[in-house]
């Protein structure tokens, strides 16, 4: 609730976009910054609702739609993503545990970070090529592996899942 009352909506829309890939991040933090001065969003259900009327969308309709997709994502999902994200600072403990890594591993040891969405999955793939072209790893994944369909569909939440690894040199 606090940063929803004081973050601009450039920077709500820049997170939107960068850390849940939200294509309607634009109006969804528009309509966040106009709506709070009128109404402050304290309950996660006063943010659902309109980010539902930012997306011009109706809980049924979304409801009906969904039933014939399985699978779609909430359309508040992204957004409370994002929040989670910025709230727990989870980007910088990431790039911590990235910087400090290499340092835990012994001689041939392996990390393996499986990230849940792009910015996750772009600063992994980079400090591990990185790390690579310094000579700190001596091998990473080529691609990250990503769940099988069989799996994407018993296990729908790893639908977003992709794993990298690398192996410190020594």
């Amino acid at each position: 609730a606090d940063l929803l009352a004081t973050i601009s909506e450039s920077d709500l829309s820049r997170a939107l976009h960068e850390l849940g890939d939200e294509p309607d991040h634009q109006r969804i933090a528009r309509w966040i910054v106009c709506h709070r001065e009128r109404r402050s969003i304290r309950k996660t259900t006063d943010l659902v609702h309109l980010i539902f009327e930012a997306k011009q969308i109706s809980p049924q309709e979304w409801r009906e739609r969904k039933d014939a997709r399985q699978h779609d994502l909430h359309p508040a999902a992204r957004t409370f993503q994002v929040l989670r994200i910025l709230v727990n600072d989870e980007l910088a403990a990431l790039k911590e545990l990235l910087r400090l890594a290499p340092g835990c591993l012994r001689p041939g040891g392996r990390i393996g970070i499986i990230s849940f969405h792009s910015g996750e999955d772009r600063l992994v793939e980079e400090s591990f090529a990185s790390g690579l072209s310094n000579g700190i790893y001596v091998a990473t994944a080529e691609e990250a592996l990503r769940p099988t369909s069989q799996e994407r569909f018993t296990n729908p939440r790893s639908r977003s899942a992709k794993l990298r690894w690398a192996r410190a040199g020594g």
